[in-house]
This record gives structure tokens, sequence and C-alpha cells, in this order.
């Protein structure tokens, strides 16, 4: 019999997943990602120390690309504008547009995907308590960098305080650069779309979105390098605590009574009718395997059991009513062993005459 999972189990449930509990559950979490972003401030030297660490390791190794894009987006605006409306929008617009394609088209990998992203969020608002960083267009202007969201603030709905509308920069952290989020949550819908996705388009997209948003934080001056590959890091750890943490949170689930969010659904099997003939025999095996244990107690009870029709040869009796055995007859002298009685005594009677 083939077995299918409910919509929105999230890999197969008891316990089914619904767009009212999930979409509260999604708005605490990104409420959380603002609110941590903004209370771990860090102090500003501190921040600007750490840019120049990443700068200085990064000229080191000559992977300082920052540098060499960020000039290419100020110097054309036909790269820049786009670029800045793609750093301001996308990060808010196709990771949410994922996670419903999941829920609603790929529903049993949907809970193992949502909680890979928001362990990497939780993860990132980590690093950004512990390591403020101070974005490359931030730094002193000696070091070269220019802020390309300030440059092209005319054409869209931000002001010269990274990607926040106008007149609410203070209400952000400029100073959360490590890790780049908007690198792995783009590593994150590229893998999603890659793996579960049919088209070539689809792969197509799950290849270009993050490596474009990785040139696009780089060349805007959000982030350094080094920001983009610890974003990277943060997904991979947090893809690596999917399972533990699933697993913690279904116990938890069971120790105070609730349905694990694991388990086959019972009402999400689904059984065709070219399968229903192999459950029949299926069962007839079971019942006769049955039928062997219990036989004894079905001879003790026969004398209680209420008496059924019999069915033989087309013909249905009345209920009670018997069909009579063939009369024996003791075999006669002569006849051979095995030979029906009448038989032999008419083979005897032709032999005297």
């Amino acid at each position: 019999m083939p077995q299918t999972d409910a919509p929105g189990t999230g890999g197969s449930s008891g316990h089914r997943l619904r767009w009212w509990t999930e979409l509260p559950l999604i708005a605490l979490v990104y409420a959380a990602y603002s609110a941590g972003r903004l209370l771990a401030r860090g102090d500003v030297s501190t921040a600007v120390d750490h840019g120049l660490a990443l700068l200085r390791a990064e000229k080191f190794l000559h992977i300082n690309a920052e540098s060499p894009l960020n000039r290419l987006f100020t110097g054309n605006s036909w790269i820049g504008v786009p670029a800045d409306f793609w750093y301001a929008s996308l990060h808010y617009l196709v990771t949410p547009a994922v996670l419903i394609w999941l829920f609603r088209s790929r529903a049993v990998h949907y809970r193992a995907a949502r909680a890979w992203l928001m362990i990497s969020t939780l993860i990132g608002l980590v690093g950004f308590t512990l390591l403020p960083t101070c974005p490359p267009r931030l730094l002193a202007k000696g070091h070269g960098f220019v802020d390309t969201m300030a440059q092209y603030s005319d054409f869209g709905w931000w002001g010269g305080e990274a990607s926040a509308p106008r007149g609410l920069g203070g209400m952000t952290n400029q100073y959360a650069a490590m890790p780049s989020l908007h690198v792995g949550w783009a590593l994150w819908c590229g893998v999603l779309l890659w793996r579960h996705g049919r088209t070539p388009l689809t792969r197509a997209v799950a290849v270009a979105y993050p490596l474009l948003t990785t040139i696009v934080v780089m060349g805007t001056a959000n982030h350094y390098l080094l920001d983009a590959v610890a974003g990277i890091a943060v997904m991979g750890v947090g893809l690596l605590l999917v399972r533990p943490v699933l697993g913690l949170a279904d116990r938890v689930r069971e120790r105070f009574g609730l349905a694990p969010v694991g388990a086959w659904q019972p009402s999400a099997v689904v059984t065709s009718h070219s399968g229903s003939a192999a459950a029949g025999a299926a069962g007839v095996g079971a019942s006769g395997a049955g039928a062997l244990s219990g036989s004894s107690t079905a001879r003790r009870g026969a004398s209680h059991a209420p008496e059924s029709s019999i069915v033989s040869g087309e013909c249905q009796t009345s209920t009670g009513e018997r069909i009579p055995r063939p009369r024996k007859r003791p075999a006669e002298s002569g006849a051979e062993p095995g030979a029906q009685s009448a038989d032999a005594g008419d083979s005897t009677a032709t032999a005297a005459r």
C-alpha cells in the first residue's frame, strides 16, 4: 500500500503543521532577529577594529574582492542601482517565498528547512553580539570605500543609513556585518531550490541567487568577503544541528503529552485500487495464521455460536440445514480395494451370469 504524507507534515507527522501556527512562529523569529540586530550594537571603536582586522587579513591573503567590486558599482549606476534594490529587498522577499513554496508544494521537507533557517539565524545573532563589525562603507574614506546605498538613495526608499527606509536608520544595527545573513539566507534558498526544484530554470536560479547576492553585498560595501564566508559557515553549522534540535523538540512535545512531529499519520495513508487485492490477500493470510492458534477456542465455543447458512454449488441452504453426505456401503467379497460397493456388486453378478 503506498503511503503519502499529509500536506504540512514536515517529514511525516502525527501533528500537522498549519499556516496559522507557522506564520506567527516565523514572525516571532524575524522579530527576534531584528531586535537582536538592534540591541547588539557593541562599542563603535571595537566594531571599527574588527572591520580593519578583517580588511588587513583579506589584503594579506589577496582576497579583498570588495574593493574592486565597490569601485565598479559606484562608477556605473546601471550596476549600482539594481544592486542596491537587490540588497534592500530580495533578502526579505525571496526567503519567505521559498518557505511558502516548500510549505505548499514540498511539505515533507518544510519542517527541516524551517528549522535549518531558524537555527542558523539564531547563531548569526550570537555572532552580531560577540563580534560587532564595522562594514566597509562606514570605514574612513582613506580606505577607498563608497556607500552605494547613500550614493543612489534618490532612486529608492532607503536613506544614507544601511537599507532602512528614510528616517528609520537609527532603528537598525549598522555594525551587524559578521556574519552576513544576506549570504547565508541566499545560500539556504539556493540549496532548497536546487534540491527540490524540478526545472532547469529553478536550478539556474538556485545557483545564481546566492552567487549574485555575495557579489552584491561586497559591491555595495555592506560586507567583507570574510563576512560572506562566515555566513556560509553559519548555515553549515545550522544544518548539522537540525537533526538533534528536531529530536529534542519531539522529546519535549512527548514530555508534555503533545503529538510528536515525526511519526506517520494514519490519515495520511492512501490505498489505491490496485493495492486492495494485495491487502485482501494479506488479510486472508493473517486470518489463516490466527485460525490455527484459535481453533481450540472455536471448538469450545461452537455449541454457543449461532449457526450460519451453507453455500455449495451456488445453492444456499437455510440456517441450520445440513447437506447430507453420501451413504457408504460395506464392500462385498471379490471387490477390488478402493472400488465403490455398488460397482463391485454389479461386476460380481455379471461374472456369475
